[in-house]
């Protein structure tokens, strides 16, 4: 009898699950050879990825109208914790309603896979209706820090990641087994463990700082070897993509790059409001915008070239 392959979400959640398996185990061998070292936050940084695995991979193997929903809650969320931060004035509270309405009606767009509107909706015509509704308000004070505030943060943190949502939607090719949710987990994965990766790097050899006023943390060292390794676990993932084996590793290259730019931006957005995390949603990591930044800003880029390169 002929076993059936692996489905992609099954082969990425069996990677997935070796991952964190063996992230536990590191964790747990580093308190018993070294118990005097401060491992805390570290364990929960790793407890709180076997969350996030689960919840997205089950998110993404589910009907696509769920997976919306949650790709929905998660621009939602990111939205608010950024709104949070704002200075905003009472005068900004109809405007910030019509923001937050504009979540679900992005996300109808994705899912009735009406693409010419989905890509003018937020930037054309919410552009359009946001500051009239702070000119209603009849308050000039303040009126164009309110309109453009409000309007980059829909613009990165749900037109930016609701690409992950159409990208969900993309058909697999003809004579090709990648559909989108094979490219959805294709960009996650390579991007977050770039993520991961810097970290790693820094740490292990990190010297020379790229952004020192903007991310002190982040070393040219962790950069590169961060985006390097990623790009090369993206080699043996090609089975997710409609790319030949050379350009996916130029592609995750890019989206690495990407990513990491989308990281810096947040974090002079956090440095300039004087926190050092958007959130305390996820243990160890901060607030669900502080998991998505990168995303915000290598989805995007990802999405358009898949969609002028094979469709």
């Amino acid at each position: 009898m002929t076993v059936p392959p692996l489905t992609p979400v099954l082969t990425m959640s069996a990677v997935v699950l070796g991952l964190l398996v063996v992230s536990t185990l590191v964790v747990w061998l580093l308190r018993w050879l070294r118990p005097e070292g401060r491992w805390d936050e570290l364990a929960d940084r790793v407890k709180a990825w076997w969350v996030m695995a689960a919840v997205f991979l089950g998110a993404v193997a589910v009907h696509p109208a769920v997976s919306l929903v949650v790709f929905a809650l998660m621009s939602f969320w990111a939205l608010k914790e950024y709104v949070t931060l704002l200075r905003t004035r009472p005068q900004d509270h109809a405007t910030l309603f019509w923001a937050f309405a504009a979540v679900p009606a992005q996300y109808w767009l994705v899912h009735i896979k009406w693409y010419g509107v989905f890509i003018i909706f937020i930037p054309v015509y919410v552009f359009l209706l946001l500051p009239v509704t702070l000119v209603v308000a009849r308050e000039t004070k303040g009126f164009v820090a309110s309109a453009s505030q409000i309007h980059w943060g829909l613009m990165a943190f749900v037109f930016g990641l609701s690409h992950l949502g159409y990208l969900l939607q993309l058909p697999a090719l003809p004579g090709r087994t990648a559909d989108g949710r094979a490219l959805v987990l294709f960009v996650v994965f390579v991007v977050e463990m770039s993520d991961v990766l810097q970290y790693v790097w820094g740490k292990l050899v990190g010297r020379h700082k790229v952004l020192p006023t903007v991310s002190p943390n982040k070393t040219w060292e962790g950069l590169v070897g961060g985006v390097l390794s990623a790009a090369l676990l993206a080699w043996p993932l090609r089975f997710l993509t409609p790319f030949a084996p050379l350009q996916t590793v130029l592609v995750a290259l890019g989206v690495c790059v990407a990513g990491f730019l989308g990281g810096a931006v947040m974090s002079a957005v956090k440095r300039d409001f004087g926190v050092k995390d958007f959130g305390a949603l996820i243990p160890g990591h901060g607030g669900m915008l502080d998991r998505v930044d990168s995303l915000c800003w290598s989805v995007p880029l990802f999405f358009h070239y898949v969609y002028w390169a094979c469709y």
